[in-house]
C-alpha cells in the first residue's frame, strides 16, 4: 500500500476532489499555506494500492495545472515605502506535488 500526500493550490482544490471522488478514491484534506506567495494550499491525503498509483497521478495531472502570475517582489533591504518602484515579475503558481510513501501498517476502525 502507498500514501500520496499531493500539496495542490486552491484554485485547482475542487477540480481535484471532484475527479478522485467520481473515479471512487477517497482521501483526506487539510488546509495548508506555503510556498514562495504563501497563498492557500490543500493537502490530501491519499492511500492507494500499488495498482492505482498511475490512474491517482493522471487525475492530479489533469486536474491540477501551473499558471503565470506577474507578483511584485520588494527587495530584500529595509528602505522606506514608496523610495523606489518595483517592477512585477513572472513566476509559475499552482499545480500539484505529490509525494508517494510506503505504507508499512493500515487499519481502518
Amino acid at each position: 500500500m502507498k500514501l500520496i500526500l499531493a500539496v495542490i493550490h486552491d484554485r485547482d482544490a475542487k477540480r481535484t476532489r471532484d475527479s478522485l471522488l467520481r473515479a471512487g478514491f477517497k482521501f483526506t484534506t487539510i488546509a495548508s499555506t506555503g510556498g514562495f506567495l504563501r497563498e492557500g494550499n490543500v493537502t490530501m491525503m491519499i492511500g492507494a494500492q500499488e495498482d492505482e498509483l498511475e490512474t491517482i497521478m493522471g487525475i492530479l495531472d489533469d486536474a491540477s495545472r501551473t499558471r503565470e502570475q506577474y507578483v511584485n517582489v520588494l527587495p530584500p533591504e529595509a528602505s522606506p515605502v514608496g523610495t523606489f518602484l518595483t517592477n512585477p515579475v513572472k513566476v509559475q503558481v499552482g499545480g500539484a506535488i505529490a509525494f508517494v510513501v510506503d505504507v508499512e501498517q493500515f487499519r481502518r476502525f
